[in-house]
């Protein structure tokens, strides 16, 4: 009998087990708290992660509003998006886009750190941003994470 030989367990719908988390990001640095909660999005944590499903957990993430950016990101970082029409790209700085819809940041970090595909989309999903400390989602208890402790 060989013991050193395990079988590999690849996770699908059915045995995954997601959590809900919640990330405070009040005097958080941006691109640090976006990591994290991407990789708890994507599930990249749990020991049967596997690449095509979806195995990661629901992250809430309040105080949006409060986040910080390092050095003069505020004035020099530039979000660029297009209408669609010839001469349609539109830029906005950070400063711009946080007076206009303070979640647009934070949703907009993660989004960028996911996987450009259709599970990137499904994973997406599972992100709530919130740009007070309140949220409607008391009812799945979810854990709070400190962010100071995660490397």
């Amino acid at each position: 009998m060989d013991t050193l030989s395990y079988r590999t367990v690849s996770a699908n719908k059915e045995t995954v087990n997601k959590e809900w988390i919640i990330i405070d990001a009040e005097n958080q640095v941006l691109g640090r708290m976006s990591t994290i909660a991407a990789k708890f999005l994507r599930g990249k944590y749990k020991t049967n992660f596997t690449p095509h499903v979806d195995c990661g957990d629901n992250v809430i993430i309040i105080n949006a509003e409060k986040i910080k950016l390092t050095g003069k990101k505020w004035t020099d970082k530039i979000y660029v998006r297009h209408t669609g029409y010839p001469g349609g790209q539109r830029t906005r700085t950070a400063q711009e886009l946080m007076t206009r819809n303070p979640i647009g940041v934070v949703e907009n970090a993660i989004k960028g750190m996911l996987p450009k595909n259709r599970l990137g989309s499904q994973l997406y999903r599972n992100l709530f941003v919130y740009a007070g400390s309140e949220h409607p989602h008391e009812a799945q208890k979810p854990k709070s994470i400190d962010l100071t402790k995660i490397k």
